[in-house]
């Protein structure tokens, strides 16, 4: 059931044991994702490790995606203010100089995700594995983020070269490629490669 909103508009505070519930949950999820293929964790796998019955676990989260998804949030949002308003070439810098190139800003939006799939790939594999990832609200953002540089390097019909360009980020293709060898560096210098060659 959904909570409504208190007349000031803030959220009610969560009861202390449902906070509690979250917080089991969140914990053991994350620790299943992490241990081996996130694909393999079933709803049941999760609220036996968090002690809890199913039925307050599907309360909350309606399946595995979500529970991911709650993970990531933190870590999503936390890339999305500094490409908003960071320092550049990751941000658009500050109004006493110019936007970095579009070919750098995607390079280094490249490399920040690189860094967030080596911390967090096995959440990522939970949360927008396969159709799921193009539904999630991030996928959207760094869609808006791409297509922009697109336009602002000239590029004809940018949303379309925005999933083209962001199709290398797939959480799938960044686990086969550690997995045969190529450490991270490798992986965001040849994004970068792939960034000044569509956008320079």
């Amino acid at each position: 059931m959904t909570e409504l909103p208190l007349a000031d508009g803030r959220p009610p505070r969560e009861r202390a044991d449902a906070a509690r519930n979250r917080a089991k949950i969140l914990a053991a999820a994350e620790r299943l994702f992490a241990g081996g293929d996130p694909a393999g964790v079933t709803m049941d796998d999760i609220a036996r490790a968090a002690g809890i019955g199913r039925g307050t676990l599907y309360r909350r989260y309606p399946d595995r995606a979500s529970i991911a998804r709650a993970l990531l949030d933190e870590h999503e949002r936390a890339l999305q203010e500094r490409l908003l308003r960071g320092a550049p070439p990751l941000g658009p810098g500050g109004a006493d100089g110019p936007e970095p190139a579009p070919a750098e800003r995607l390079a280094a939006f490249y490399a920040a995700m690189v860094e967030l799939l080596e911390t967090h790939v096995h959440l990522v594999l939970g949360a927008e594995t396969g159709a799921a990832r193009y539904r999630t609200g991030a996928y959207a953002f760094w869609r808006l983020h791409v297509a922009h540089l697109a336009r602002r390097a000239g590029l004809p019909d940018p949303d379309t070269v925005a999933d083209q360009l962001l199709a290398p980020l797939a959480p799938e293709l960044f686990r086969h490629q550690r997995d045969a060898g190529l450490g991270p560096e490798r992986i965001a210098a040849g994004l970068a490669v792939l960034a000044r060659g569509a956008l320079g």
